[in-house]
């Protein structure tokens, strides 16, 4: 029978965190410790966290549901998928314990029953970053700030070694967010220090064309959520006629239907999309590589960027093998990946 241990948090951010849809300064989560009365000094750890205006289960009524989840699992003995369908942060967290859970056994090389449906939560340390032996490159994020701020901001990360740098924008003046871009570009070329930028939604659709249209003099990688989510029509003719890569990010939260999930991207065609595990729904048996191939197959997206950001209390990132290396992917007839995963 499983057990599971609630820890509470609320962690704070070292500066506050800037976003087109406010300022975020504390980040309130619930860490999960999974044991098992069969294997005694085994354990797996989780966490299950939203971000308030953001995750699509983010209510009032989340740590009531998540206590009560946890419950069913101790009861259960396996993860309700089609109960918490609406909460994917507790899925994400749930499964994250029970990952972690099995690669312990694993390495004491004792055996454990793996529930139904939860098969493809196994093994999933067994690549050469799970194992520690090698990293993965990821992009420094700039968060929204003055222009002093985000100009400090963005030298220390170029000093940090960043060579991709991420920097949110649509809060302050734009023109003002141009002239740090180009101050960067008068610098660093793009084979030097790749630009992608974020928007959260922050532009208006009527201007949004303009602003696409200044920034790709920039040599910008892509943008993500030029504008709101729920404009699937103006999303659509944006991505149609955009000059700069568009990326769907918040358009792509709360979207928990697989049918729906089709029809969003067969609507509005975008370049790339941003998978965030804790906040995109998914069924049991599947993995979220799958469901990433699944959705961008034959739909014209160039690459998948997968944020998988949830640090354990270990030091470790969960991340499912399939979007550690390009290899993990299944391969075309040419021996190519048939979609290339960006990290």
């Amino acid at each position: 029978m499983y057990k599971i241990d609630i820890l509470e948090r609320t962690l704070h951010f070292k500066q506050p965190a800037g976003t087109s849809r406010g300022v975020y300064t504390t980040r309130h989560s619930y860490y999960l410790t999974l044991t098992s009365d069969e294997l005694p000094g085994v354990e797996g750890v989780g966490e299950c966290a939203t971000l308030p205006d953001l995750s699509c289960d983010a209510k009032p009524e989340y740590e009531m549901t998540f206590r009560q989840v946890c419950q069913m699992v101790e009861q259960m003995g396996r993860i309700p998928y089609d109960m918490i369908r609406a909460y994917p942060s507790i899925t994400f967290g749930l499964e994250t314990a029970f990952a972690s859970f099995f690669d312990a056994a694993k390495k004491q090389n004792l055996s454990v029953s793996v529930p139904a449906g939860m098969e493809n939560l196994t093994d999933l340390f067994d690549s050469p970053f799970g194992r520690g032996e090698e990293g993965i490159t990821i992009n420094g994020l700039v968060w929204m700030g003055t222009y002093e701020e985000m100009l400090a901001r963005l030298e220390e990360k170029l000093q940090a070694g960043f060579h991709c740098v991420k920097l949110k924008i649509g809060a302050i003046d734009f023109f003002k967010e141009l002239d740090l871009i180009k101050r960067i570009r008068d610098v660093y070329t793009q084979e030097q220090v790749e630009l992608r930028v974020d928007a959260n939604g922050g532009f208006l659709p009527e201007n949004a064309m303009s602003q696409l249209e200044a920034l790709a003099k920039y040599d910008i990688h892509s943008i993500e959520q030029p504008i709101k989510q729920h404009q699937w029509p103006k999303m659509a003719q944006l991505c149609r006629e955009t000059p700069l890569p568009i990326a769907l990010d918040e358009e792509l939260i709360g979207v928990n239907v697989r049918s729906m999930k089709e029809a969003l991207l067969d609507t509005i065609h975008p370049q790339y999309i941003i998978l965030k595990p804790f906040m995109l729904a998914k069924k049991k048996d599947e993995k979220f590589g799958e469901i990433a191939v699944l959705l961008s197959e034959d739909k014209g997206i160039k690459k998948v960027e997968a944020t998988i950001r949830r640090l354990l209390s270990d030091h470790k990132y969960w991340i499912p093998r399939e979007f550690l290396h390009v290899d993990h992917l299944p391969l075309t007839e040419t021996g190519k990946p048939k979609r290339s995963i960006l990290l």
